[in-house]
């Protein structure tokens, strides 16, 4: 597809990872959702992090992401939430193109992405590698579903919001939310002051760092053979700084 095409550079770091990579296939009872699962090569048991995807879907970039997380020690799962919402059922990768692909995620509906996400979460808190510690991360579309994600799910260890919007309701969160901000961003950030007073008065905890000169979608664009430097740049420091906040959990 379009979307897949358009980050060989992704694929290609894929296919020379070392760390071992598999689809597995999660039933949340008829509902079947693909997932990318990649495991560190570690000897103790991992705490474990849920990839939330685009709005482009779960393209190359998005696997490479969850490989890079295994390289740091993590358990990465990646589901694929459009798993049956493609052509004869189909995920992602079987859409034609990519504005097909935000077509179809934008038509979503909110309460099935959170069962799914449930789904998931329950799947790799079980695995035998698993310590049990699962924290979600979003990017885009993908960022704003793990921040309602938290109001959801009491037992997250820690939910990372890369360029997404808060929800409406922010009282039943429990885990520590940290944000991740493009400077050159206005449709997102013109409503982070109200979910930075929002999660303020109802005492929850909420760190959101904003990265100068960086576009929408800075951790992929900057990874990416043609970054600019304001985007390379935000996506190394905020890539360090995920990090760190991930080895605290």
């Amino acid at each position: 597809m379009a979307a897949a095409s358009a980050q060989d550079w992704a694929k290609q770091a894929l296919e020379k990872s070392p760390r071992h990579q598999e689809w597995v296939a999660i039933k949340d009872g008829t509902r079947v959702i693909h997932a990318f699962v990649v495991y560190p090569e570690v000897r103790q048991k991992a705490p474990a992090v849920v990839v939330i995807h685009e709005i482009m879907g779960l393209t190359d970039w998005v696997r490479s992401v969850a490989d890079q997380l295994a390289a740091a020690g993590y358990i990465a799962i990646a589901p694929d939430l459009l798993s049956g919402k493609g052509p004869n059922g189909g995920k992602t990768s079987d859409f034609a193109d990519v504005n097909a692909v935000r077509e179809a995620i934008r038509a979503l509906d909110p309460a099935a992405v959170i069962a799914d996400l449930n789904a998931v979460t329950d799947y790799v808190q079980k695995l035998p590698a698993a310590s049990g510690k699962v924290a979600v991360a979003g990017f885009c579309w993908g960022g704003g579903k793990s921040f309602r994600f938290a109001t959801f799910r009491p037992d997250l260890t820690a939910a990372f919001v890369f360029y997404g919007p808060g929800p409406e309701k922010v009282d039943a969160i429990r885990a520590p939310v940290h944000g991740f901000y493009a400077e050159n961003d206005a449709r997102i950030n013109a409503a982070l002051p109200a979910t930075e007073a929002a999660m303020k008065a109802a005492g929850k905890k909420f760190e959101a760092v904003t990265y100068a000169g960086a576009g929408h979608g800075f951790m992929r664009a900057g990874e990416a053979p043609d970054a600019t430097p304001e985007n390379r740049k935000a996506r190394e420091d905020a890539w360090k700084r995920w990090l760190e906040l991930l080895k605290a959990m």
